[in-house]
Order: structure tokens, then sequence, then C-alpha cells
């Protein structure tokens, strides 16, 4: 009796795995997945976690790597706006986004999908490159480089593409991996870099003359006015001076005596200050007034 509950039991475990294997399955935390009912997609499982289904022949599911894929195209040369070769290559990162939309367009294969980007990729890069001359991927002034631009424009191109066709691809990133010049143009490209670079330093030259006349002309200028205000002040003092001239003549005219002898004294009083030693000859003005002197004049 023990050996048969032992038996029953067994067997209701193996039927319940069997069942479990044959009604549910598992979906990873880095695949996505497609459930098909007699070979059409119905449902597109992008979270992890455990599904139900019907056995097969009803329903089979297809799982994929639901992780970013990288790989470059191939070195292919390319023409420029202005006919100049190019030898680019062009690095990028998909993944599968819609395993329902995926599975049907490439059959599950990876490797079918990487050949139809790949292509879509060398299309839309000949068309930028072709767009654009030599000058945004070669040039002394780093302003002038359409990099960034031009991989813009590719990765919209794809994605266009991609969303059109419903191919269940999303690009994640894209970059130029390499730019390379044919050596047939090598050494032009270094002329027209070294002619560009002779434009700037001209540039900078003109420049930095046009600046110095500018300073120069500044500068002349503020001189011709420090001048200008330096001549009028000495013609208002000179004035000032007849002026008060004009006022002490009449009375130079009325006692010309008196006025010499007070310029003397006043002369006198400015060459005098405290503690002032004098060593004068006595028959040079003002100093004369000394000699006049009363020789018996007290002593203080």
């Amino acid at each position: 009796m023990k050996r048969n509950l032992i038996t029953v039991i067994v067997g209701a475990a193996l039927i319940i795995i069997f069942a479990l294997l044959l009604f549910v399955f598992q979906v990873r935390q880095s695949e996505i997945a497609v459930v098909t009912t007699f070979g059409k997609p119905v449902r597109n499982l992008s979270e992890p976690g455990a599904y139900f289904k019907w056995p097969w022949p009803i329903q089979k599911v297809y799982t994929f790597d639901a992780r970013v894929q990288n790989f470059q195209d191939k070195f292919s040369e390319t023409l420029t706006a202005d006919n100049n070769p190019l030898i680019v290559t062009i690095y990028t990162g998909w993944r599968i986004s819609d395993a329902k939309e995926f599975y049907p367009k490439f059959f599950g294969s990876v490797a079918a999908a990487q050949r139809v980007l790949e292509s879509m990729l060398r299309n839309a890069k000949n068309a930028v490159i072709g767009s654009n001359t030599l000058s945004a991927f070669v040039n002394p002034n780093p302003k002038q480089l359409k990099f960034d631009a031009m991989e813009n424009e590719i990765m919209a191109s794809v994605r266009a593409q991609l969303s059109t066709n419903n191919y269940g691809i999303s690009l994640e990133f894209l970059g130029f991996k390499k730019i390379e010049l044919p050596e047939s143009v090598t050494q032009n490209v270094f002329d027209r870099m070294k002619a560009d670079r002779q434009v700037l330093i001209n540039a900078e030259q003109y420049e930095g003359e046009r600046d110095a006349q500018e300073i120069k002309a500044n500068a002349d200028r503020q001189a011709a006015e420090t001048i200008a205000d330096a001549n009028a002040a000495a013609t208002r003092i000179q004035g000032e001076g007849e002026a008060e001239a004009a006022k002490t003549l009449p009375i130079f005219q009325r006692d010309p005596e008196l006025a010499v002898f007070l310029l003397r004294i006043g002369a006198l009083q400015q060459s005098l200050n405290e503690k002032t030693t004098l060593i004068f000859d006595e028959r040079t003005p003002p100093f004369d007034l000394f000699s006049h002197l009363p020789t018996n004049a007290p002593a203080k």
C-alpha cells in the first residue's frame, strides 16, 4: 500500500513536469520571444517570466537575444560632393525590439538581419557623404567639421527605413570608426589644408594690423586733445595775467618808484620763510634794499 502511494506520487509529479514542459515556457532577462500558432506569429514577449502556450504542433516559441548586437560595415570608397574619394567604415549597435515582426521577415536569422542592416547603412552612408564636401571631414578649423551632423543624418535615414519596413529592429547607436584618404589625393588634401591655414593666418594678420592702426589713431587723437587743452589753459592763464597786469598798470603809472619798491618787498617775502639763510649780492635786486638800510638802526 505504501509502495503504491509512492508510485502514484512519483507518477503524478512526472505528469505535472511533463505538462509544464508542454504548456509552460520561460523567457529570460536577456531574451525576447515570439509565439507562433500553426507557424503564424501571434504574441511578442519582451518581459522576462513564465508563460503559457499550447503544445506543439499547435504553438511554438522562438527566443532571440535581446541584447545589443555590435558590428561594423566593410571598408568602401565613397565620393564626396566635390568628387574626392574617401574610404569610410561605420560601427553600429542594434537589437531586436519586436520578435513578432522580426521572425517572419528574417525567419529568425540574426545574420540575415545584419546583412539587410549593412546594406541600409551603406546606402545611407554613401548618400550623406556624397552630399558633403571634403572640408566637412578634413579641415584645419574644427568648427567646420560635421561628423556629428553626418552621423545623426545617417542614423535618422536608417531608422526611417527600419520603421517603414517593420523589421522589428532598433538601431541604438552609430558612428564613424575610420576615415582614410587614398594615397592619390593625400598630397592634394595637405596642400588644400595648407592654403586654408594661410588664409586664416592672413586674416589674423589683417585684424592685428587693423587693431594697431585703430590704437595708434586713438593715441594720436588723445595726444592732440591733450595738447589743445594745454594750449587753451596756457592762453587762459596768459590772459588772466595780462588782465591782472592791466589792473596794476595805473598804479605803476602814478608812482613808479613805489610800485617797484612794493614788487621788491613782495619778492623778498616770497624768498624768505622760517629758518632761511640767504647768501646774496646786495647789489642785485631786490636784495639791494638791504644796502639802503640806516647804519645806526637799533639791533633787534
